[in-house]
């Protein structure tokens, strides 16, 4: 096992029996004490984030990953189906380890999925998606102050708020951080 010294931004490590991607490190050797090691990471099933120090020589596990381009199949209940673009396979990730990126899984829509020991941990999108306006209200005719926003529903179940001036049918950009309206497509 490698010393706390060799952990690099990007590794998964096994800590407290549960994988967290590490997100930075700091080597720090202060003054009269001995050196240590600061690590940011993720928890790569709960999502949460902790600072953990560690002492330099201290061995830690690093899982091994693999990261693949996958395609978004179609969802079935809680299971949604990814399928490899170059050996055809078929893996299925349940709604519980995806969270909110469901909201903006399209069919044939390209993901970035990160498998650690041949099981799907997370999968990650672009910042942006283009998504169809299936359900949305009329603007009422006068009501034109600046900014006035209506919601919208979207294709894939996804209620957001858009100008007045978005009808059904057409297709806006969302931002996947925080869902909000970025334009038209």
């Amino acid at each position: 096992m490698p010393a706390a010294n060799d952990i690099r931004k990007g590794q998964v490590i096994k800590f407290n029996g549960e994988p967290h991607l590490v997100m930075e490190t700091q080597h720090r050797t202060p003054g009269n004490l001995r050196a240590f090691v600061q690590v940011k990471m993720r928890n790569l099933r709960y999502g949460k984030s902790l600072d953990q120090r560690f002492a330099s020589t201290e061995a830690i596990e690093v899982l091994p990953t693999e990261r693949r381009t996958l395609e978004f199949s179609y969802a079935d209940r809680e299971a949604f189906a990814f399928i490899d673009p170059e050996t055809f396979d078929q893996i299925e990730i349940s709604a519980e380890t995806l969270g909110d990126v469901k909201h903006y899984l399209t069919t044939g829509g390209k993901v970035d999925v990160l498998f650690v020991d041949e099981k799907a941990l997370t999968v990650e999108i672009p910042s942006t998606v283009t998504l169809k306006v299936i359900e949305s209200s009329d603007g009422v005719k006068g009501d034109t102050a600046s900014n006035v926003q209506k919601p919208a529903k979207l294709e894939t179940g996804l209620t957001i708020n858009v100008p007045l001036f978005i009808k059904v049918g057409e297709l806006v950009r969302v931002s996947t951080e925080d869902g909000t309206y970025l334009g038209r497509a």
